[in-house]
């Protein structure tokens, strides 16, 4: 590996150091969506359903609070806090909170697809550089010598291309897994943030008809 970055040349160097940090990246993203995210989402919506519907507000905010380093819960929570509220108000409330939280989740993950774009961008620099190379090589070299300066040049030229693409498909598709993980993800809370408004909005027109009983 080492003889094949000296032979590619500085441009290989610059590449390599690309794909630690795009790696770095990932592994920062991929822990952050699949681990520190990764929750039940279905039972912790449930136990706030059932605190519901006994009407016992304070019981739901503490289900809340007991997932409160995850985005649901504090999305959750911003509709609970105006419960009393007209709808309006509560959804408000919710979609101001998931606004907040939708570029976090997401975050950094948009850097993938630009270390890919620069991977591939400096391997056809490179390309260029050493094909340069190579033609003012031959130009000035003896008969005998032209032969290896050309090969010399031509193999820099594809090895940074190589390398460039090699890194550049990795970035990409760790993109879209990311990305796809992340839609997901929001996709998830916002079925949850309409439910609880949902529900809300029935709890308050019962109590409206038990106060009028």
């Amino acid at each position: 590996m080492l003889s094949i970055l000296q032979q590619g040349g500085v441009f290989m160097y610059v590449i390599l150091g690309v794909s630690i940090t795009a790696f770095a990246v990932f592994c920062e993203r991929a822990g952050y969506l699949y681990l520190r995210l990764k929750l039940n989402t279905d039972a912790a919506y449930q136990r706030i359903l059932a605190a519901l519907e006994n009407f016992n507000y304070s019981a739901a905010l503490e289900e809340c609070a007991k997932i409160e380093n995850h985005p649901l819960g504090r999305i959750l929570k911003a509709g609970l806090l105006k419960s009393d509220a007209r709808d309006k108000e509560i959804e408000l409330a919710m979609e101001e909170k998931l606004i907040a939280e939708a570029p976090r989740v997401k975050s950094r993950i948009n850097y993938l697809t630009m270390f890919a774009n620069i991977s591939t961008l400096l391997g056809l620099l490179g390309t260029i550089v050493g094909l340069i190379s190579a033609f003012q090589g031959v130009s000035n070299a003896s008969e005998a010598a032209k032969q290896e300066i050309l090969a010399s040049g031509i193999s820099v030229a594809m090895l940074t291309t190589a390398f460039g693409l090699i890194v550049a498909i990795p970035c990409l598709v760790g993109y879209y897994i990311l990305n796809n993980r992340g839609d997901q993800l929001i996709e998830k809370f916002e079925e949850k943030a309409v439910g609880l408004l949902n529900v809300l909005s029935s709890l308050k027109r019962e109590r409206e008809v038990q106060c009028r009983g």
